[in-house]
């Protein structure tokens, strides 16, 4: 009998292989995908208008003649208080995602980051900025967390590696947005980056559609009416994560986020300062100013030119992001082919040697060179991020799904804060170069692939309840 029964689940696997995942979808799984898409992209522009202003937004805060390394320095600070934030409040939304819902949750997180990045285009200090950016984390890191446990809920198991894949993917729409904002209205003197930071009330219309057209997922329904009849089947119980076999994969989860996240703000993010740079070293050649000059000759010889080298910062952006696009894309399909450890295992060693080249042997090179390298480095940098929506609603019960892949994720922000503030004083204090400084944090990369040595393979398997 169990001969038979293998031969049909056999059977079964087969016949699944050949349907296109998204053959049968409905129309509502559609939009539950479209609703966390948006939620996602907006939750990333959210995050990303700082990048995107964070050159002209940090001076405006200090006194008058302060040094470049320093602003640099609190640049660091506000993005160290953004990860920040975003753990905590992607564990505080990600428990509550399991006890009150999933659709409750997500506008709850979508108004909290709209209003306060909004509320941010009135910042007067460095502190209210650092402060301001902490409060939009919150919602930023809540967001994900629901979203991504609530598409791993609606789609059947031969769709979800797709889907989640596509979700996550979304986020480049957000960086495009933010780039757009970047350079038309950050860049432009006729707006500046506060009016960056207002639109961003807009993501809180979303919260309607949502409450409109979204239920909770049939998954935590039946979990919910579980745990009344079951106190050990309490929902979003975080100590349940380190027990019993979960606490490995917890360990896991976080490992391979802070590993992924710690490379993101140490590495990836400073990809586009290579366009910038090139730009810089284009208009002092033609002032017949050296680069090494005091930066008081370089800012007059530079300050004609400001808003061109702001968009030629900004196609480094979007040349960074458009192939971190494709590796977020990609990861589905890969993982779908070699496993979520091997799918892993192929960004994280590619993003350290295309971090390494890129830093060590192209920083100098031609322009042209960086129109092919940029996307590449964005490619093998940026793709491993969608595994953490793909693989981390597979690790977790129903009960724990939201608390554990929000814990997962945003503990990991917590463990790569501190790397935002040594790169600043590998930069301010210790002297070394952005190409120094990245080539060595781009070592973290190691971690997350020496982790998958103990990851569990959850391809092919069903959601464990």
């Amino acid at each position: 009998m169990s001969q038979v029964n293998s031969e049909l689940a056999a059977q079964k696997k087969s016949s699944d292989a050949k349907i296109a995942w998204y053959s049968g979808i409905t129309k509502y799984q559609w939009i539950v995908l479209a609703v966390a898409c948006l939620g996602w992209i907006f939750d990333v522009f959210e995050g990303q208008i700082f990048v995107a202003s964070m050159n002209e937004a940090m001076p405006s805060l200090l006194p008058p003649g302060t040094e470049a390394a320093t602003k640099d320095f609190y640049n660091k600070i506000a993005l160290g208080a953004f990860l920040l934030g975003g753990a905590f409040g992607g564990v505080v939304f990600g428990i509550l995602s399991d006890k009150i819902g999933r659709t409750k949750t997500m506008v709850y997180t979508i108004l909290m980051y709209s209003l306060f990045t909004c509320v941010t285009a009135f910042a007067r200090t460095w502190e209210q900025m650092a402060v301001l950016r902490f409060i939009v984390a919150m919602g930023v890191g809540g967001e994900w967390a629901v979203a991504s446990a609530m598409v791993a809920e609606v789609f059947p198991k031969r769709a979800r590696a797709w889907s989640l894949g596509i979700f996550h993917a979304s986020s480049v729409l957000g960086t495009y947005l933010a780039i757009a904002a970047g350079a038309f209205i950050v860049g432009n003197p006729k707006f500046g980056w506060r009016w960056g930071f207002a639109i961003g009330a807009i993501p809180a219309l979303l919260t309607l559609w949502i409450r409109w057209r979204l239920r909770e997922p049939e998954e935590w329904v039946a979990a919910r009416e579980a745990a009344k009849k079951d106190s050990s089947k309490e929902t979003g119980r975080l100590l349940d994560l380190f027990r019993g076999n979960l606490l490995r994969r917890t360990i896991v989860g976080v490992t391979l986020a802070a590993a992924g996240l710690a490379t993101f703000w140490g590495v990836h993010v400073f990809g586009k300062d290579l366009m910038r740079r090139d730009a810089e070293r284009s208009y002092l050649r033609a002032a017949n100013v050296s680069f090494d000059a005091p930066k008081t000759e370089k800012d007059a010889a530079l300050k004609s030119h400001l808003p061109s080298i702001k968009k030629w910062e900004m196609l480094g952006m979007l040349l960074v992001t458009t192939g971190g696009g494709i590796g977020l894309i990609a990861f589905g399909p890969i993982c779908e082919r070699i496993g979520r450890r091997g799918a892993f295992l192929f960004f994280y060693l590619g993003g350290l040697v295309m971090s390494l080249l890129l830093f060590q042997t192209l920083a100098h090179a031609s322009v042209t060179v960086l129109y092919v390298a940029l996307p590449i480095f964005g490619f093998l940098t940026l793709g491993m991020h969608a595994g953490y929506a793909i693989y981390f609603p597979e690790l977790f019960p129903t009960r724990l799904r939201g608390t554990g892949g929000g814990f997962c994720f945003n503990v990991g922000r917590i463990i790569a804060a501190p790397i935002l503030f040594v790169s600043g004083w590998m930069q301010k204090d210790w002297g070394f170069t952005l190409e120094t400084s990245t080539s060595l944090l781009s070592l973290l990369f190691l971690v997350g692939a020496i982790v998958l040595l103990f990851a569990p393979e959850t391809k092919g398997k069903e959601l464990p309840e």
